[in-house]
């Protein structure tokens, strides 16, 4: 099964996939902004802020190239982005148990604080979320391109109506008639 066969270009289920990725792309690119407006330096530890987060040059890089990534996810579209999205979102949550590690340390090169670590966990949630939405479910819907993917047969069988059961009438009590096709009772 490839990933990229799955999704209809033209199916609703890319709206979400683009407008998460471009949402969540733009926030980035905005934090990126803010650190290199500021001019830190590279690997500064000092603990300056912007927007409630400590930040340097280099998270301010890793900041931009990451929105950047989600913006062109945004304008492919379709399965990359869903696919980039959950990629990026679990990247961000491993990122956030990282970083909580090297709290307070000198292995800490991206001055995170615990801020940081939270909207690492958040953003990475909210990213992987945009991805995996409409795609990963117990009860996605039949008309559902990922779930007709996965269940191949059973979906061959739900529309052909050769492979359906035949219907069968309704169990009647004794001496009950059964109902004829405008609604009153069958003649016998």
């Amino acid at each position: 099964m490839k990933l990229r066969d799955e999704l209809p270009v033209d199916h609703h289920l890319a709206t979400v996939h683009r407008y998460g990725a471009a949402f969540c792309g733009l926030v980035l690119l905005t934090f990126a902004a803010l650190g290199f407006a500021d001019a830190l330096s590279p690997f500064d530890t000092s603990g300056d802020t912007i927007a409630g987060m400590t930040t340097n040059v280099a998270l301010s890089v890793i900041s931009a190239v990451v929105g950047l990534a989600l913006l062109v996810g945004a304008a492919v579209g379709g399965n990359f982005a869903s696919t980039l999205n959950m990629t990026v979102g679990g990247l961000f949550v491993l990122s956030g148990f990282a970083h909580l590690l090297v709290l307070d340390r000198d292995a800490n090169i991206l001055d995170f604080g615990m801020t940081n670590v939270i909207f690492s966990f958040v953003m990475g949630l909210l990213i992987a979320t945009f991805g995996m939405y409409g795609r990963v479910s117990g009860r996605l819907p039949d008309d559902n391109p990922y779930r007709r993917r996965r269940h191949a047969r059973r979906a061959d069988r739900e529309t052909d109506p050769a492979a359906l059961p035949p219907v069968r009438p309704a169990l009647l009590a004794p001496g009950e008639q059964p109902e004829a096709p405008g609604g009153g009772r069958a003649l016998r």
